[in-house]
């Protein structure tokens, strides 16, 4: 006969009126303080990464205000250094024609007195010319009114048919490179014959004078 070993294929004793389901251990049902916990750490976490994130922009912010900053400042340099590198050459170039205009005086001489000819007439052109091109502008006419401002008197003289200071004779031609005025015009000038705008003024009111008055009718 077969002997069986007890314990094993016995089941466990169900009181009456149980169910077999009553016998099975039954899991604990979470507590509600177990369910809050998981909660209350994702608004942690988010808070968080609120913070994080304003920070982060608020960094960025700063580092922008810091590059356009040094991004105009660059410009402003860049335009400093161009003004300065302009300023320099006109200087340089304002000397060089400063140097070259006793060789313009020369070759205006000798065109004046006939002896700009052959080899020497074709040199003063082309010199002229380079001049030119380089920026150097000749000034000065007779008759114009004096500008003590780009003209240079050196002789002085009353004249009847002149009602301002006005420049009689060219001595010297005045030269200027762009705004710069290298040399002034050395010139003659008239002034007013003194009395004569008196003269004409008085003139000119007695006639006014006869014109309001007219004939008398009888």
């Amino acid at each position: 006969m077969t002997e069986e070993t007890p314990g094993f294929d016995e089941k466990p004793d169900v009181p009456s009126g149980a169910t077999p389901d009553d016998a099975e251990p039954k899991a604990a049902a979470p507590s509600s303080e177990a369910g809050a916990a998981p909660a209350g750490d994702a608004t942690a976490q988010i808070a968080g990464l609120t913070a994080q994130l304003d920070q982060s922009r608020k960094a960025l912010d700063e580092r922008t205000a810091d590059l356009q900053r040094l991004q105009a400042e660059f410009q402003n340099y860049r335009r400093r250094v161009e003004r300065d590198r302009i300023t320099v050459k006109e200087i340089a170039v304002a000397n060089l024609l400063t140097e070259l205009l006793p060789v313009l005086d020369d070759i205006g001489r000798a065109r004046e007195h006939g002896e700009l000819l052959g080899g020497f007439k074709s040199v003063a052109e082309s010199l002229e010319t380079v001049a030119a091109k380089m920026g150097l502008q000749q000034f000065g006419k007779e008759g114009e009114p004096f500008d003590p401002t780009i003209h240079e008197a050196l002789m002085h003289s009353y004249a009847p048919d002149v009602t301002e200071t006005t420049c009689v004779a060219i001595l010297q031609p005045g030269y200027r490179f762009g705004e710069r005025t290298i040399r002034p015009a050395r010139v003659a000038v008239a002034e007013p014959q003194p009395g004569a705008q008196t003269v004409k003024a008085e003139d000119e009111s007695e006639a006014g004078d006869d014109k309001d008055n007219g004939p008398e009718e009888g």
